[in-house]
């Protein structure tokens, strides 16, 4: 039997290597991912469900506080939020305080793409961890320099960010408070132009700050306790927007951590 020589010139030495390449990055992409990547972190199972609010009616939200000129409406089940006239910015804050780990759960949707902010503010308390509430505290009406450098405590986050100034911003920012220390700057939280229903997942578990965006993780950080003062522990929770923002939410839901 003769040999049979299979002559290679370059154009099919490239489509070679291109082959290879190809088969490489799909057995890549099929690979198993390292156990840090199949789960948020270790203990983040849902415990004791400890608050909870539809957000659907006025009488649900009696105790809550709003601080600036935000204006609620109800509607299909939805809470709307937003300032009439894009007067100004503004808070809207859960009365109870929560534990230093804990899941909070939500739904947003962005009724005005054309611009906003929207924070989460978490572990709030007052400098001297009084509540935040305290009589002693200064008055608030949403201008953020009583938050991000004022004499409040706590840790927030960026989750959308499309503000005129700084529009279509493609990432999400945890921050620390009153320093407004940056903490991580993290990937895109809600697209500046979606209209769609998103589900937020925030995890505090005592240093350890996860968020989520539809199940993508956005934010992942352990704060160290040293660089930018003690870790925070209990706080409470505040949705605050923007001046331009026009959101509606539903559907408020906060776990304890189990075995935390």
């Amino acid at each position: 039997m003769r040999p049979v020589f299979i002559f290679v010139n370059d154009t099919t030495n490239i489509i070679l290597k291109r082959s290879i390449l190809t088969i490489f990055l799909i057995i890549c992409c099929h690979a198993k991912l390292p156990a840090q990547d199949k789960a948020l972190f270790p203990a983040t199972e849902k415990g004791k469900l400890i608050y909870q609010n539809t957000l659907s009616a006025g009488n649900t939200l009696h105790d809550w506080v709003m601080e600036g000129p935000g204006k609620l409406e109800f509607k299909n089940g939805w809470m709307e939020m937003y300032a009439p006239d894009k007067k100004w910015d503004h808070v809207f804050w859960c009365p109870q305080e929560f534990p230093s780990s804990f899941i909070a759960e939500w739904d947003v949707q962005n009724l005005y793409t054309e611009e906003g902010l929207l924070i989460i503010f978490f572990a709030a308390t007052g400098d001297q961890g009084q509540s935040i509430f305290d009589p002693g505290m200064p008055a608030r009406d949403g201008t953020f320099k009583y938050y991000n450098k004022g004499r409040i405590n706590c840790y927030h986050i960026s989750y959308y960010a499309n503000n005129p100034k700084l529009p279509d911003r493609d990432n999400s920012h945890l921050r620390k408070d009153p320093l407004f220390a940056m903490l991580q700057t993290g990937k895109e939280g809600i697209p500046t132009k979606s209209a769609a229903v998103h589900h937020i997942r925030l995890i505090k578990n005592k240093a350890h700050i996860i968020m989520l965006v539809d199940d993508r993780k956005i934010i992942d950080y352990e704060d160290d306790g040293k660089t930018f003062g003690p870790v925070y522990q209990s706080g409470r929770i505040g949705f605050r927007q923007m001046r331009w923002s026009h959101c509606r939410y539903k559907n408020f839901k906060v776990w304890e951590i189990k075995n935390s």
